[in-house]
Formats: C-alpha cells, sequence, structure tokens
C-alpha cells in the first residue's frame, strides 16, 4: 500500500512539472516569437523590401497574431493599419474567379475534363488550343504562354495611343484606368485575339501563366448569365461577410486607406494608389480574373479560413468538401508540376529542403494550398495543421525593381517560424 501511494504521488508530481515545465516556457516561447517575426520584418524594412506590411496568423480558427510594421511609403507619414486595403494582384486568381469555377463544376455547368474551348468558342478554330482540358488551364499544365505585355500595343513609343486610350470618358472609352486615363471599349477584343494567336508549347508540361484568368470573367458569365462581380459579391464576399474584399475601391466610399504600390513613369506616370497595378488588368478597367481585387488581412483570413474548413465557415456551407479537395490536389505530380486547380501547392518534395530552397515553408503539408501575388501578397492554407497564414506588403514600391522580398526570403521564414512554434 505504501510503495503503491508513493508511486501514485510520485506520478501526480511528475504530472505538476510537465504541465509546469509545458506552460511556462510557452509563454516565453510566445514572447520570442514575436521577436523573432519583428526582427525579420524590421530588417526587410531597412534592406528596403518593403517600406511597411503585416502579418496575420490563424490558428484552428483563432487569429493569434496580426501586428502591423512600417509605413505605406519611405517616407514615414502614413503608418500601416489592419484595415489598409492593398493590392492583392494574383492572389486575385484564387478569391476571384476561381471559387466562382469552382461552383459551377459542381453545378455541374463545366467539366474539368472538357477542352477549354467548349466555354471559351473563339480556341475551337485553333489547332494547338482546341484541345487544352481546363484541367490543364487551371494546372498550368497546358503550354500556354506566360505572359503577354498587352501595354505595348496600347503605347507607341511610350505615348497613348488615341485609338486605345483616351484622357476622358467617351462613348467608345468607358473603361477607366486610372484617374483621366480610358480605354476603348474594343481594346478587350484585341487582347482576347492576341491570346488566341498566342503559342501554345508541344511539351505539355509545367509552365505557370495567367492567360486564361484573363478570359475567365466573361466565361462565368457566359454560364450565369449575370455580371461576375456580381456573382463573387453574391456567392462568397456578401455571404463571408467580407465586404470590403472587391474591385476599383476607389469607387467606394470605405474609410480604409489603400496602400500604394508602383511609381509608373511609362503607362499612368504618376504612384499608383487605389487603382490596380498590374497593367493587363488596368486595360481591362480594373476588373480581371488575373489581378484586381483589393482586401484587408482580416478578409483573406475569411476567405481561407473558409478554405481550410473545404467549404464552410461559420457554420455555413458555400462550396461542397469534395470541390474544395478536387481544386486543391496536386494534378500532375508523375509530371513534376506542383499545382492545384488554380491553387499553388508546395514543391513535390519540399519537406526535404532546406529553408533556402524550400516553397513555402518546409514544414507545410503537402495538403496545403495558397497564393503569392505580385505586389507582394502571400496567402497560405493548411488543414492538417489548422493554420492561415497571411502576409501583406507592397514590395513594388516605388519599384518592382526591388527584390529583397525573395532574396531575403522573407514570407518563408515567416511561415516555418509558426509551424515551429506549434510543433
Amino acid at each position: 500500500m505504501i510503495v503503491r501511494n508513493a508511486i501514485f504521488l510520485i506520478i501526480i508530481l511528475f504530472g505538476i512539472i510537465k504541465y509546469t515545465y509545458a506552460q511556462t516556457p510557452k509563454a516565453h516561447s510566445k514572447n520570442e516569437l514575436q521577436s523573432k517575426v519583428d526582427s525579420i520584418i524590421t530588417n526587410g524594412i531597412i534592406k528596403e523590401a518593403f517600406p511597411g506590411a503585416q502579418l496575420l496568423v490563424a490558428k484552428e480558427g483563432d487569429i493569434i497574431f496580426h501586428k502591423t510594421y512600417g509605413y505605406h511609403t519611405y517616407d514615414s507619414l502614413q503608418p500601416v493599419k489592419t484595415n489598409d486595403l492593398y493590392d492583392l494582384a494574383s492572389v486575385t486568381k484564387i478569391l476571384g474567379p476561381l471559387p466562382l469555377l469552382m461552383k459551377l463544376y459542381e453545378d455541374g455547368k463545366i467539366d474539368l475534363d472538357a477542352p477549354f474551348s467548349t466555354y471559351w468558342k473563339s480556341w475551337q478554330g485553333v489547332k494547338d488550343k482546341k484541345d487544352l482540358t481546363l484541367r490543364q488551364v487551371l494546372a498550368h499544365q497546358a503550354g500556354l504562354t506566360p505572359y503577354i505585355v498587352f501595354l505595348n500595343e496600347a503605347l507607341r513609343k511610350n505615348e497613348p495611343r488615341s485609338r486605345f486610350l483616351s484622357d476622358g470618358p467617351k462613348m467608345k472609352f468607358q473603361k477607366q484606368a486610372y484617374e483621366d486615363l480610358y480605354v476603348a471599349n474594343r481594346f478587350q477584343r484585341k487582347m482576347n485575339r492576341m491570346i488566341r494567336r498566342s503559342k501554345v508549347d508541344d511539351l505539355k508540361e509545367y509552365n505557370y501563366s495567367g492567360l486564361a484568368f484573363l478570359l475567365f470573367p466573361a466565361i462565368i458569365e457566359q454560364l450565369t448569365g449575370h455580371s461576375y462581380r456580381y456573382e463573387l459579391i453574391k456567392e462568397f464576399i456578401f455571404p463571408l461577410e467580407i465586404p470590403s474584399l472587391g474591385y476599383l475601391p476607389k469607387q467606394k466610399d470605405f474609410p480604409n486607406t489603400i496602400v500604394p504600390t508602383e511609381y509608373d513613369n511609362r503607362y499612368r506616370r504618376t504612384l499608383v494608389q487605389g487603382w490596380v497595378h498590374d497593367e493587363n488588368a488596368s486595360l481591362l478597367g480594373g476588373i480581371s480574373g488575373n489581378a484586381g481585387l483589393f482586401g484587408t488581412a482580416f478578409d483573406l483570413y475569411r476567405f481561407m479560413q473558409f478554405y481550410q474548413n473545404y467549404g464552410t465557415l461559420d457554420g455555413q456551407r458555400l462550396l461542397k468538401e469534395e470541390t474544395v479537395r478536387e481544386f486543391t490536389t496536386v494534378q500532375y505530380p508523375e509530371n513534376k508540376n506542383r499545382r492545384g486547380l488554380g491553387f499553388d501547392k508546395p514543391l513535390l518534395d519540399n519537406a526535404n529542403r532546406s529553408l533556402e530552397d524550400a516553397y513555402p515553408a518546409p514544414s507545410a503539408s503537402p495538403d496545403s494550398f495558397g497564393h503569392s501575388g505580385f505586389t507582394g501578397t502571400f496567402v497560405w492554407a493548411d488543414p492538417k495543421y489548422q493554420l492561415v497564414f497571411i502576409f501583406l506588403s507592397n514590395r513594388v514600391y516605388p519599384s518592382r525593381t526591388h527584390r529583397n522580398l525573395y532574396d531575403l526570403n522573407i514570407r518563408t521564414s515567416l511561415h516555418q517560424l509558426f509551424y515551429t512554434f506549434y510543433e
């Protein structure tokens, strides 16, 4: 009896010691975690990777970290705030057209293995495009040309061509690209023709291309009978309760400050703020599937949490679980293509890579997914670890030549910190 009681007492004491040990370092670790995050981002500001940034991280649906750093510009006049609106650049792809395509897929209105030309008729007579499937296009496996600089058609010797650009609205110039800058209504048809005539690589392997995302809004309108913006608001922005996520923020009466992007010396000839940075989206009047959405870190958290929950948020289901799983699954691993359908995924051998060579964090699970944006944005969700990671910056200020965000490996280093903390 005495021995049994002694053993029981030892077990209790061990439990108390273990609990105390587990709790005390954790509080210390949170301080250490914040110190490391502060150090990485502050170093980025000092090295002019960006003038300011903010980081939001959620664990198991709860926001555990949300902090802002620096200023909108290097003159240190406007501090970054948590409700600032950012130009999301290519993150638009997975928050704009993609969820609507997912909805059309589960409603039986599109077939992933049908030719893309089924839905974009002008490709039906094009030899190298007519048989490309929607699945190949969404997984960047179709061999499409990565990018076309349509701005070269709108300018001549860096001056606006009057047939395509106007300094005021007119009957044939209804798409506003910037203050006192309007695009000809017919320019979109020219863009579509150039995409139709663009080269397709015979070798079907992973090659990132944003061209189809310029076409998806029109396809969505054809299949739904409503405007692309209306469908996005009705199906996702309104139900997710994130009204500040959207296109053309300058046309809305939001109190949020809009973070500037690049000083454009060629096209808009001023600091771009409140209007989309991407020139191709700009030439479409700011509404495109490849870029153009603006949003806050909280907006992005809500959307990525919805994806991480495989189609639900706050008890409300907007997409079927099997739909989200299909789109977030690697499609062509045999071709060394890491991509899902529209979503980016970790490198196929990511877990075996060093922090310097990994994308995203080495500890990110194969189930995780997200996307990055040219302006310095990055969103990632990991259902296995229940971790949502949102990083926002304007790394293109004052010029897109600023690449220290990549060279210093800032986003991956920050991402890994939170995995390490919760291991």
